[in-house]
């Protein structure tokens, strides 16, 4: 199969023929059909985040099964499906406490004796967040695909699997917004825009969109901002406490900076929760200040929207086909696998939302 193959931090991904082996007991193989590229996969390529190549990038995607494992009840050959990077084996502790989006058990990978599921001249390539989706296939255990119905377009369906399960999942999920709160959410790509649609899903009073570029604001407002706000117009937290009588109840941070990070709990009001949702790189630090926390302002993370994906993904995409969330808008560019580096290079200026990456098979 045709893959785009990561091999040295800060070069281009190159397209290679990849080799990839049959179902074990577990395994799914899966046509893919649409791929997102998400700022994650880029983190990678910058070296921001460590990662062992030669590896195949890509998370975000959407296909239909080809070929089903031994012990593989819950799909089948012709499957519509969604991919999640939160795979989980259902039986640890975080799972069983309602934690999937945090199992980390390593029985949902082949173990490093075996064959691997994915080789080039019988060497190993690796699956980023076990999955690797800038291929024509991917093989990944069960536990990471969720079904779903057939009249959903897979290129938007693709964007389910992480942005929109992120943004949405944060809101629902992980800080519980409350009807009639009021919410900032900082970075207005494909997860900022999700947590504003996520927002006035939850029917939030007051919704500020924060960004740099004036488009991607414009197209907040689509997705339900109430408010946008221009951070190189000024100090976005004061223009934030001015826009609300003195702070948030919530805020989400999107874009994975020390800065934003630091913005997101100083638009508080006492009382607040802010959310990081960005990747932050390795090694950054964040420094707040410690008066803040006597008025019970509080900051924590989210891991893929603290999602339980089988449940909720489905429920995403009721909520686009009846026209509550806005998919379309999000995509702003359909691409060829060949074309994977423009696209990354396009993301860095970061006018775009989301680009998909659709396959002719």
């Amino acid at each position: 199969m045709k893959a785009a193959v990561f091999r040295e931090v800060g070069q281009p991904l190159t397209i290679e023929d990849i080799q990839i082996s049959k179902p074990g007991p577990r395994e799914v193989l899966v046509r893919t059909a649409a791929v997102g590229v998400c700022h994650s996969d880029l983190h990678f390529i910058d070296g921001l985040y460590p990662a062992q190549t030669p590896m195949i990038l890509g998370h975000e995607a959407a296909g239909i099964v080809e070929q089903v494992g031994s012990d593989v009840t819950y799909l089948k050959k012709g499957d519509h499906v969604i991919s999640c990077l939160s795979v989980f084996c259902g039986h640890c502790e975080e799972c069983l406490t309602g934690h999937m989006s945090l199992c980390n058990n390593p029985e949902t990978q082949r173990s490093e004796e075996g064959e691997p599921r994915l080789s080039q001249n019988a060497a190993a390539v690796q699956q980023f967040a076990n999955l690797g989706s800038f291929a024509e296939q991917m093989l990944v255990h069960e536990h990471a695909l969720v079904k779903v119905r057939e009249d959903m377009p897979m290129d938007r369906a693709a964007l389910i699997g992480c942005a929109v399960t992120t943004g949405l999942g944060s809101v629902f999920h992980t800080a519980k917004v409350e009807p009639g709160s009021t919410v900032a959410v900082i970075g207005c790509g494909g997860v900022g825009l999700s947590c504003i649609n996520g927002a006035a899903l939850a029917g939030a009073s007051q919704i500020i969109a924060i960004d740099m570029v004036d488009s991607k604001l414009e197209m907040a407002k689509t997705f339900g901002a109430t408010h946008i706000v221009n951070g190189s117009a000024g100090d976005v937290i004061q223009q934030v406490q001015e826009l609300t009588g003195g702070g948030v109840h919530y805020s989400f941070e999107a874009i994975g900076l020390k800065q934003t990070a630091e913005d997101a709990f100083g638009m508080l009001r006492a009382g607040g929760t802010a959310t990081v949702i960005g990747m932050i790189p390795v090694g950054v630090k964040i420094e707040l200040m410690g008066f803040m926390f006597l008025q019970e302002r509080k900051i924590q993370g989210s891991m893929m929207g603290s999602n339980r994906f089988r449940v909720d993904m489905p429920r995403f995409i009721d909520f686009y086909l009846q026209g509550k969330f806005h998919l379309d808008e999000m995509i702003s560019k359909r691409i060829k696998l060949e074309e994977i580096n423009d696209a990354f290079t396009e993301m860095k200026t970061g006018k775009l939302a989301r680009s998909v990456i659709v396959f002719d098979h």
